[in-house]
């Protein structure tokens, strides 16, 4: 499969410029190939700007960066009718949004009325403006960045908007010899990535995952997190959404591993990111993270 190996090159790419998160990175290009959008959450600094602006140059997708304040509104993301003086018509100024990679940098310091213009472009990949209905350019992807919640000027997500998210990861602080390796680079802006996989490959490879085998067996594994999940009072349920997200992130993780069928294992390995920020915790919640007690207290037959 010459496509998935270009895929992969990608993948060693954004490991030259984003240091020592070859996990991260994978989990964001199992994101991108599920057709999923992508919510990095990390304090200032951490590379979440510069990890979404290499994927789209690398998969040469048309790029848009849109940093969210307490004044930014609906029509600054996705356009506006503008009355043209000389044709006595009004014409569409189409706004950031429409893009293949839209930059959604700390979403969660703008207001809830502009955070919820995202909601139809990233569910049904269209925007409506006026009473008029526009089609986003495909594919879409949206990598929003937020901080956490203890910093001044944010707002919350709301759980119908964080549902749409496909996954959230955290990039993390670098090991010490991947940060030292940052320090030794010149200062200023780093080189521009190579294009190294176009439009059409990368609609193929998001073609390709849905006919990757997910065995019965394995989705009634699936269905048992889910119900799990439902069952207990210390965590929210997951959504019929969040099930479908996790089948469909399995499938990407196996194709990125050239294979035609999805294991137990590709579902564990996308299992935190897809489901921890849906699993919001309830009254006194222990410390370990709700994903894993799923994982750890339902058993697995496949």
């Amino acid at each position: 499969m010459p496509v998935v190996h270009a895929l992969h090159a990608v993948e060693q790419q954004l490991n030259q410029v984003i240091l020592g998160k070859p996990a991260q990175i994978r989990l964001a290009l199992t994101c991108l190939l599920a057709g999923g959008h992508l919510l990095l959450e990390d304090m200032p600094g951490m590379g979440k700007t510069t990890l979404a602006h290499a994927l789209a140059q690398s998969l040469g997708l048309s790029y848009r960066r849109v940093q969210f304040t307490s004044d930014l509104l609906p029509a600054d993301l996705t356009g506006f009718n503008l009355f043209d003086a000389r044709t006595q018509e009004f014409k569409f100024q189409p706004g950031p949004v429409f893009s293949q990679v839209l930059l959604a940098d700390e979403i969660n310091r703008a207001s809830p009325k502009t955070q919820s213009a995202l909601l139809e472009a990233m569910e049904e990949h269209q925007v409506s403006i006026d009473g008029a209905t526009r089609e986003l350019p495909s594919p879409f992807f949206v990598i929003a960045t937020q901080n956490p919640q203890n910093y001044s000027g944010t707002n919350a997500l709301p759980e119908s908007q964080l549902d749409r998210f496909t996954m959230r990861l955290s990039l993390g602080f670098p090991d010490r010899a991947a940060e030292l390796l940052l320090l030794q680079q010149p200062a200023g802006r780093v080189e521009a990535t190579r294009a190294l996989l176009d439009t059409a490959g990368l609609l193929q490879l998001q073609a390709q995952v849905d006919t990757i085998k997910c065995s019965d067996s394995l989705l009634h594994y699936v269905l048992d997190l889910v119900q799990h999940s439902r069952q207990r009072d210390d965590m929210q349920p997951l959504s019929p959404r969040a099930a479908k997200a996790l089948v469909r992130a399995g499938r990407a993780c196996a194709l990125l591993d050239q294979r035609s069928f999805v294991t137990a294992d590709d579902i564990r390995q996308v299992f935190s990111a897809v489901t921890e920020h849906r699993l919001q915790p309830r009254g006194h919640a222990g410390e370990t993270a709700a994903s894993a007690l799923l994982l750890q207290h339902t058993p697995c037959h496949v």
